[in-house]
């Protein structure tokens, strides 16, 4: 283990069919407007915490809700993960304003997303 501690679940990205009956359901939930409202995705921050809409999944084809773990080093998760068994889905790259993303499926197929600012 290198020691790259991870910071907890700060973003959290669910595909939706329906964009915009989706946004008036989590703006309803989340009691907020979106910060991002683009015909490709949906951003609400809210509790310390960054809730996505994407539509039809996006580019990565999400078939469900994906948590993004915030890590300090994600390329040194990425090798503790892949040597504990972990199976990289989505390269490393950046989304924007610094952040950089990736994803893997644990053992058992669920999706673990990493994110680091």
């Amino acid at each position: 283990m290198s020691g790259s501690e991870t910071q907890g679940i700060k973003t959290v990205l669910h595909p939706v069919a329906d964009l915009a009956k989706a946004k008036d359901v989590y703006t309803a939930l989340l009691g907020v407007a979106p910060m991002v409202d683009e015909p490709y995705y949906v951003g609400y921050e809210t509790g310390g915490q960054h809730i996505g809409l994407v539509p039809g999944g996006g580019p990565q084809g999400m078939t469900s809700p994906v948590a993004y773990w915030q890590v300090a080093n994600l390329n040194a998760k990425l090798t503790e993960l892949t040597a504990a068994g972990a199976t990289v889905t989505e390269e490393p790259h950046e989304v924007g304003g610094g952040r950089i993303v990736a994803a893997v499926t644990d053992v058992d197929g669920n999706v673990l997303g990493l994110l680091q600012d």
